[in-house]
């Protein structure tokens, strides 16, 4: 299965996405209205300029307190964002979230921003295919077909 498959069965390609100059208290609201757990960031709507994920708020939380929510995106983001193609495998994905320990791919086409995959999406279809693979092993078993 490719990226373009995940979009399409999780219903659109539809991409949260913030301001650099946006609050971090902006950015909690953003990520609590739409239930998500990262926010691209871009100035322009199909340039990324980062990525905001809930780790890195409550991480400057830890360090700044309370008084950190006045702070910008723009101070708080990951700049070196991982992306990934809509040709790309779920394998490949599996394989970059593990080795970089990140939850969201930006899924870009011709350089601009066109969707994003969670490891929630990936993790649905894994369990998806797993079930379907057990109801194939189980009618084999129980039909000898």
């Amino acid at each position: 299965m490719r990226v373009t498959d995940l979009i399409r069965r999780k219903g659109g390609a539809g991409v949260t996405t913030i301001s650099p100059d946006a609050s971090l208290t902006e950015a909690a609201h953003e990520l609590t209205t739409h239930r998500i757990g990262a926010l691209v960031v871009t100035v322009d709507g199909e340039s990324i300029a980062g990525i905001l994920s809930e780790r890195d708020i409550v991480r400057h939380l830890a360090e700044r307190g309370g008084d950190g929510l006045g702070d910008q995106v723009s101070a708080v983001m990951t700049i070196a964002v991982r992306t990934c193609s809509p040709t790309d495998t779920v394998e490949e994905l599996m394989g970059v979230m593990t080795e970089h320990r990140i939850r969201h791919l930006p899924v870009l086409i011709d350089g601009q921003l066109s969707g994003i995959v969670s490891i929630g999406d990936v993790v649905k279809h894994r369990v998806e295919a797993l079930e379907e693979e057990r109801r194939h092993l189980t009618d084999y078993i129980q039909t000898g077909r």
